[in-house]
Protein backbone atom coordinates (compact mmCIF):
# COMPACT_ATOMS: atom_id res chain seq x y z
CA UNK A 1 0.00 0.00 0.00
CA UNK A 2 1.47 3.34 -0.97
CA UNK A 3 1.31 6.55 1.02
CA UNK A 4 -1.51 8.20 -0.96
CA UNK A 5 -3.70 5.13 -0.76
CA UNK A 6 -3.13 4.72 2.99
CA UNK A 7 -3.96 8.40 3.52
CA UNK A 8 -7.16 8.01 1.46
CA UNK A 9 -8.20 4.92 3.43
CA UNK A 10 -7.53 6.68 6.74
CA UNK A 11 -9.78 9.58 5.71
CA UNK A 12 -12.49 7.11 4.73
CA UNK A 13 -12.19 5.33 8.08
CA UNK A 14 -12.45 8.65 9.96
CA UNK A 15 -15.52 9.59 7.92
CA UNK A 16 -17.17 6.25 8.69
CA UNK A 17 -16.35 6.67 12.39
CA UNK A 18 -18.01 10.09 12.34
CA UNK A 19 -21.03 8.66 10.53
CA UNK A 20 -21.53 5.80 12.99
CA UNK A 21 -21.01 8.00 16.05
CA UNK A 22 -23.68 10.36 14.71
CA UNK A 23 -26.35 7.63 14.51
CA UNK A 24 -27.17 7.57 18.27
CA UNK A 25 -27.11 11.36 18.45
CA UNK A 26 -29.45 11.73 15.49
CA UNK A 27 -31.67 9.03 16.96
CA UNK A 28 -31.88 10.94 20.25
CA UNK A 29 -32.68 14.22 18.49
CA UNK A 30 -35.20 12.82 15.99
CA UNK A 31 -36.70 9.85 17.82
CA UNK A 32 -36.29 11.04 21.39
CA UNK A 33 -34.34 7.96 22.49
CA UNK A 34 -30.82 6.64 22.18
CA UNK A 35 -31.14 4.17 19.32
CA UNK A 36 -28.48 2.26 17.42
CA UNK A 37 -26.66 0.90 20.48
CA UNK A 38 -24.01 -0.94 18.47
CA UNK A 39 -23.12 2.13 16.42
CA UNK A 40 -20.66 3.53 18.98
CA UNK A 41 -18.71 0.26 19.00
CA UNK A 42 -18.53 0.25 15.20
CA UNK A 43 -17.48 3.92 15.27
CA UNK A 44 -14.70 3.02 17.68
CA UNK A 45 -13.45 0.30 15.35
CA UNK A 46 -13.43 2.71 12.40
CA UNK A 47 -11.62 5.29 14.52
CA UNK A 48 -8.92 2.78 15.46
CA UNK A 49 -8.60 1.76 11.80
CA UNK A 50 -8.33 5.41 10.79
CA UNK A 51 -5.59 6.10 13.34
CA UNK A 52 -3.66 3.01 12.26
CA UNK A 53 -3.88 3.94 8.58
CA UNK A 54 -2.93 7.55 9.31
CA UNK A 55 0.18 6.44 11.19
CA UNK A 56 1.05 4.00 8.43
CA UNK A 57 0.65 6.73 5.80
CA UNK A 58 3.05 9.02 7.64
CA UNK A 59 5.66 6.29 8.11
CA UNK A 60 5.62 4.79 4.64
CA UNK A 61 8.88 5.36 2.83
CA UNK A 62 8.41 5.83 -0.86
CA UNK A 63 11.41 4.82 -2.92
CA UNK A 64 12.25 7.27 -5.65
CA UNK A 65 11.75 6.15 -9.21
CA UNK A 66 15.18 5.96 -10.91
CA UNK A 67 13.73 6.88 -14.30
CA UNK A 68 12.06 9.97 -12.82
CA UNK A 69 15.32 10.94 -11.15
CA UNK A 70 17.10 10.56 -14.49
CA UNK A 71 14.51 12.83 -16.13
CA UNK A 72 14.98 15.38 -13.34
CA UNK A 73 18.72 15.34 -13.90
CA UNK A 74 18.28 15.83 -17.65
CA UNK A 75 16.00 18.81 -17.00
CA UNK A 76 18.60 20.29 -14.64
CA UNK A 77 21.28 19.86 -17.30
CA UNK A 78 19.07 21.60 -19.85
CA UNK A 79 18.59 24.44 -17.34
CA UNK A 80 22.37 24.64 -16.92
CA UNK A 81 22.48 23.45 -13.30
CA UNK A 82 25.16 20.77 -13.68
CA UNK A 83 26.01 20.50 -9.98
CA UNK A 84 22.44 19.70 -8.95
CA UNK A 85 22.14 17.29 -11.87
CA UNK A 86 25.19 15.38 -10.60
CA UNK A 87 23.71 15.31 -7.07
CA UNK A 88 20.45 13.86 -8.41
CA UNK A 89 22.37 11.26 -10.39
CA UNK A 90 24.50 10.42 -7.34
CA UNK A 91 21.28 9.76 -5.43
CA UNK A 92 19.88 7.64 -8.28
CA UNK A 93 23.07 5.58 -8.33
CA UNK A 94 22.95 5.26 -4.54
CA UNK A 95 19.40 3.92 -4.77
CA UNK A 96 20.21 1.53 -7.62
CA UNK A 97 23.93 0.88 -8.25
CA UNK A 98 23.09 -1.25 -11.32
CA UNK A 99 21.33 1.62 -13.11
CA UNK A 100 23.89 2.04 -15.89
CA UNK A 101 21.90 4.84 -17.55
CA UNK A 102 22.56 7.03 -14.51
CA UNK A 103 26.30 6.41 -14.87
CA UNK A 104 26.06 7.28 -18.55
CA UNK A 105 24.13 10.46 -17.85
CA UNK A 106 26.51 11.49 -15.07
CA UNK A 107 29.44 10.86 -17.41
CA UNK A 108 27.85 13.07 -20.06
CA UNK A 109 27.23 15.79 -17.47
CA UNK A 110 30.87 15.58 -16.42
CA UNK A 111 31.92 15.90 -20.05
CA UNK A 112 29.91 19.12 -20.24
CA UNK A 113 31.61 20.28 -17.06
CA UNK A 114 35.04 19.57 -18.64
CA UNK A 115 35.82 16.70 -16.26
CA UNK A 116 36.86 13.99 -18.71
CA UNK A 117 38.65 11.80 -16.13
CA UNK A 118 35.51 11.56 -14.01
CA UNK A 119 33.44 10.96 -17.13
CA UNK A 120 35.71 8.07 -18.16
CA UNK A 121 35.24 6.52 -14.71
CA UNK A 122 31.46 6.79 -15.07
CA UNK A 123 31.52 5.28 -18.56
CA UNK A 124 33.71 2.43 -17.26
CA UNK A 125 31.17 1.72 -14.50
CA UNK A 126 28.33 1.79 -17.03
CA UNK A 127 30.24 -0.56 -19.34
CA UNK A 128 30.88 -2.95 -16.46
CA UNK A 129 27.12 -3.20 -15.98
CA UNK A 130 26.08 -3.10 -19.66
CA UNK A 131 29.03 -4.21 -21.81
CA UNK A 132 26.82 -4.70 -24.87
CA UNK A 133 26.02 -0.97 -25.13
CA UNK A 134 28.26 0.25 -27.97
CA UNK A 135 27.40 3.92 -27.51
CA UNK A 136 29.05 3.79 -24.07
CA UNK A 137 32.32 2.81 -25.75
CA UNK A 138 31.93 5.73 -28.14
CA UNK A 139 31.27 8.15 -25.28
CA UNK A 140 34.29 6.80 -23.41
CA UNK A 141 36.50 7.22 -26.50
CA UNK A 142 35.27 10.81 -26.86
CA UNK A 143 36.07 11.47 -23.18
CA UNK A 144 39.59 10.03 -23.67
CA UNK A 145 40.07 12.26 -26.69
CA UNK A 146 38.86 15.24 -24.67
CA UNK A 147 41.23 14.35 -21.84
CA UNK A 148 44.21 14.08 -24.20
CA UNK A 149 43.30 17.46 -25.69
CA UNK A 150 43.20 19.10 -22.26
CA UNK A 151 46.54 17.62 -21.24
CA UNK A 152 48.38 19.25 -24.14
Amino acid sequence: MNRARARQWSRTAFALAALFISFPIVGRVLLGEWAFEGATGIAGLWLVAGVYLHIRATRLHTTPDPAAMLEDAIELVEAGDLRRAVRVLDRAIGENPRFWQAFQCRGEVRLRAAQPADAIADFDRALAIAPEEQHLRELRAYAEKMQRGSEV
